[in-house]
């Protein structure tokens, strides 16, 4: 690369960053080769405060920086602007420093080698390279603005096509020149659409033309729009091709050259004429001899030019004006006219046009070629914008966020409006507040910091985004709204971006929107508004896709789960003792390794610590390395679900690990989550599981929720297996208590009739009640019946048998007698007497049931109870027997037999008749003697069929 022959790097302004040896290399090589102007700073804050104080081209920085690193400082310049070429080299370079200098939006990325020499020369080239690319960028925006801006001219009808001739786009010009649905011939083939008059040959002509064009080349054409006024437009056609050079859409636009036309017509009859019509054209219509020399300029020259006809003169030949080479002299000899030459002017005001010259030849005095002129710049220019946004756009399709959108917004309205002012604020639902999310440095030089704004429509932009209303201003200082009357913006526009948010655009200049700044400023916010609604219907598509994901884990986890339940729930069901029991659910638990470790204790004699009775999974010895107290504090979660009763969670083992020394030994086992649940049926407790993952937040609320649920179940088949155990036994505890409880309703009643009250069995659980007769002493029925319909307990009283002083009671109750809460548990309260000071309770415990916790229920149940005695003793194997009678007999036939036991019907001589019991009952006497046959005949039918063996046995002896 010689000196002064790079002229991409010759007019660039180059910042270089670093103070390695390849920098300063680097940078002495810039200035050798080349006419560029090179600013070494050595620190990141010094590079971002050059890009403050002047334009700068390009960065080239290493990436071993004393502040910041390279990485760091390009993501600091893209905060500031996304089209300024960034080079970042590095000598100690790596894939992930290459990567998160790709992501922080490096231009090239550079892996300083060896020799220097090479590096030098490959860091000037993607120097260069970076250079042409922005300034392509640039360029193309450049266009797209000014080709927007010609779409929207009101003056000019304009189509675009797509590359097969359909209609795809059409300006409000081109709408205006007919009477018919415009979007309803979206898609068909330009020739067929109502502009063009039915004949064959303008539909003919027309397809020619747009032939011309997907060919590559530029066509033009004049054709007769309307047969009955006989309208005639001329039409010229470009292509517009992608980057790859492909054609991307094909645009026509039109010119109503009827006057035109007829004037021509009125020249072949007299150029007097000609002369005439030519001074009142908008056009400009020069005349000159064959060297160029003008014989005739009309008087509306300044119109485009800004000279007077003197002046045009005055500036030499027409190629001084209209430039050199502008046609071919021996095509226009052949054609006879040139039609729609291209070509550029500069006025006097040293502003450049683009104009539209038809050329002919003719023979007026001295005169032989006529040039006509026409100024297609506004439309030139609004086909640049349009070609800019529809950039934009594309940029919109691969934008993710709200933010890169507002960004690309920012960026491109200089190019779409030409206004180098720009903002975007985005709606910040929580706090209903607008934000800024993206500006440009010239807003922030000429207004300063943009501050939140609530949206409460008291400043232009908030009431811009409540009202959903585009504000444009002249002079915005003239606005009642405007919050900060020190903004150095004159002409300001506010346009709200639907839901998302306001576009602010302004210039420091009064005036700067004219119609079609205005239209172009409303496609862009359109097409804002449509790529920030696209954002948010794929982030909620996402949503519902990890949605769905979630739930599926979730559902997942409950099938293995409620797997998991159900084979420990058929293991308990197949166990015979506590210890199947517990072994079973610990393996279950822990079969397909979803949980690591699952045990079952119970509270020692002492009550002071949980002690395993079961476990299984992987231990490494945690069991016996651990102690497990009983306490509600931040000991081992066993300990605390004996303490308190309630499920024990502990999400997280090492969220707090110095807190208490189970959770060391704990996470050195990789026990990582941990939840206990207790094990308690009928207000009894029969130990606590606690189960362990080896990951955290392994226990969510369904797993939760299960195990909880686990563990009633796994006390209650505890419970039913005592129960059983205890028909089947044949050795018992007897233990006595004294109560001294007022709220016990035997001594309730008791205290109210001041009389002794003795239960000796006969309770029944029904659909209709409970019920339980009562023996009273000493008193007469009638105070005891008015003592318990006193009590809220008793629903209802029935006199089974009694005379003046004493006799047999029903009583129904609102709630289970204690007599059915000790069965629960498979003890048998055999008699309970009261009196009005004390109740004497005596309960048979059989040998498979634990006596403390039938102590413990009694002692939960009343309020003070003493352990008088207990016995240990055989007795008869009888339950087998009592069970049998119970199976065979239904509730009503019992309630029946034990009414009529307690009544003294069986006694001899009877002390109550079968209709004084059946009155009792509510039922009639034949009835009840119907019941009594059928429970008789059943009984013995027990007794025999059941026992005739034993019975024989017994004879035999």
């Amino acid at each position: 690369m010689s000196s002064a022959s790079n002229g991409v790097l010759d007019t660039a302004v180059i910042v270089v960053v670093g103070e390695t040896a390849w920098t300063t290399a680097y940078a002495d090589a810039l200035r050798d080769r080349s006419d560029a102007t090179v600013r070494p700073v050595p620190t990141a804050s010094a590079a971002l405060d050059a890009l403050g104080e002047s334009a700068v081209d390009c960065v080239v920085t290493d990436h071993v920086l004393s502040e910041l690193t390279g990485v760091e400082l390009v993501r600091r310049i893209r905060d500031r602007t996304v089209s300024l070429p960034v080079v970042l080299g590095t000598a100690d370079g790596s894939e992930a420093i290459a990567s998160e200098a790709v992501g922080a939006g490096v231009t090239d990325y550079l892996a300083v080698g060896e020799p220097l020499t090479d590096a030098v020369d490959d860091a000037l080239w993607r120097t260069e390279r970076a250079l042409r690319e922005a300034r392509r960028s640039a360029s193309r925006r450049e266009r797209a603005r000014q080709f927007d801006a010609s779409f929207h001219d009101t003056r000019s009808a304009t189509w675009v096509l797509d590359p097969d001739g359909g209609l795809t786009r059409v300006n409000q010009a081109a709408r205006d020149m007919v009477d018919a649905d415009v979007d309803a011939v979206v898609g068909d083939s330009f020739w067929t659409l109502p502009w063009w008059s039915e004949g064959d040959r303008p539909r003919a002509d027309i397809r020619r033309l747009v032939d011309v064009a997907r060919g590559g080349e530029f066509g033009h054409a004049v054709v007769v729009r309307d047969a009955a006024d006989e309208r005639v437009l001329e039409l010229s056609v470009r292509p517009v091709t992608d980057e790859r050079g492909d054609l991307a859409s094909i645009v026509v636009d039109s010119a109503d050259i009827t006057d035109r036309v007829a004037l021509e017509r009125e020249l072949r009859r007299s150029e007097k004429l000609h002369r005439v019509t030519l001074n009142n054209m908008t056009d400009t219509v020069l005349m000159t001899d064959e060297d160029g020399e003008y014989t005739y300029v009309c008087p509306n020259a300044h119109f485009i030019f800004g000279y007077t006809a003197e002046e045009i003169r005055g500036l030499g030949t027409i190629e001084d004006l209209l430039g050199e080479d502008l046609f071919d002299r021996e095509e226009l000899a052949d054609e006879g006219v040139l039609k729609n030459i291209e070509t550029t002017a500069t006025d006097k005001a040293g502003r450049e046009h683009t104009l539209l010259v038809n050329v002919r030849e003719v023979s007026i005095e001295d005169g032989t070629l006529l040039y006509s002129c026409r100024d297609v710049t506004k439309r030139k220019q609004r086909e640049r914008a349009l070609a800019t946004l529809q950039g934009t756009a594309r940029d919109f399709l691969y934008a993710e966020t709200h933010r890169e959108i507002a960004r690309h917004v920012v960026d491109d309205t200089p190019d779409v409006l030409g206004l180098d002012a720009g903002a975007v604020y985005l709606f910040d639902a929580d706090d209903t507040r607008l934000r800024p999310a993206a500006r440009s440095r010239e807003m922030r030089d000429a207004h300063g910091p943009l501050p939140p704004v609530h949206a409460d429509g008291r400043d232009l932009t908030s009431h811009s985004f409540v009202e959903n209303e585009a504000l444009f201003f002249d002079d915005v200082h003239d606005a009642d709204r405007l919050a900060d009357r020190a903004t150095g913006l004159r002409s300001a526009a506010y346009i709200p971006l639907g839901n998302h948010g306001v576009f602010v655009a302004g210039s420091m200049a009064v005036g700067a929107f004219d119609d079609v700044t205005r239209e172009l400023a409303d496609l862009l916010a359109a097409t804002a508004e449509a790529a920030l609604d696209r954002v948010d219907r794929e982030s909620q598509l996402r949503e519902q896709d990890r949605e769905l994901q979630r739930q599926n884990d979730r559902l997942s986890a409950l099938d293995r789960i409620n797997e998991t339940i159900r084979e420990i729930d058929h293991g308990i069901v197949q166990s015979e003792t506590r210890e199947e029991i517990d072994h079973t659910v610990c393996e279950r638990l822990t079969a397909d390794g979803r949980f690591r470790l699952a045990w079952i204790g119970a509270r020692d004699d002492a009550g002071d610590a949980v002690t395993p009775r079961a476990w299984a999974g992987t231990d490494r010895g945690y069991l016996d390395a651990q102690s497990f107290p009983v306490s509600p504090e931040d000991v081992e979660p066993a300990g605390r679900t004996a303490a308190t009763g309630d499920v024990t969670l502990v999400s997280n083992v090492a969220a707090d690990l110095r807190a208490a020394p189970w959770r060391t030994d704990a996470i050195s086992r990789d026990l990582l989550s941990a939840l206990s649940v207790p094990l308690a049926y009928n207000d009894l407790s029969y130990g606590v599981l606690t189960v362990y993952a080896e990951t955290p937040d392994a226990f969510d609320e369904t797993v939760r929720a299960v195990i909880a649920e686990l563990g009633e179940t796994i006390a209650a088949a505890i419970s039913a297996g005592e129960r059983k155990r205890a028909l089947l036994t044949t050795s018992m505890t007897r233990v006595e208590y004294a109560v001294r409880d007022p709220s016990f309703l035997l001594t309730q009643l008791a205290e109210a009739a001041d009389c002794t009250i003795a239960y000796e069995g006969g309770v029944q659980q029904t659909a209709s009640g409970n019920y339980v007769f009562l023996t009273v002493e000493d008193a007469s029925l009638d105070a005891v019946v008015d003592a318990a319909d006193d009590l809220v307990a008793v629903e209802a009283v029935r006199r089974i048998r009694g005379g003046d002083t004493g006799g047999v009671l029903r009583l129904r109750l609102a709630e289970p007698f204690l007599a059915a809460e000790l069965a629960d548990h498979g003890a048998v309260l055999r008699n309970t007497t009261a009196t009005g000071e004390e109740t004497e309770l005596v309960v048979d415990v059989p040998g498979g049931v634990e006596h403390r916790h039938v102590t413990q229920l009694v002692r939960e149940r009343f309020v003070d109870v003493d352990l008088e005695s207990k016995q240990t003793r055989e007795q008869a194997s009888e339950h087998g027997f009592y069970a049998s009678v119970l199976d065979r007999l239904t509730d009503r036939q019992l309630e029946v037999l034990e009414t009529a036991y307690y009544s003294g019907f069986f006694e001899s001589p009877r002390k109550a008749t079968g209709e004084t019991v059946a009155d009792s009952l509510d039922i009639s006497p034949q009835a009840f003697y119907q019941h009594i046959r059928t429970a008789q005949r059943k009984l013995f039918a027990a007794l025999i069929d059941d026992h005739a063996p034993v019975a024989a046995r017994r004879v035999d002896r």
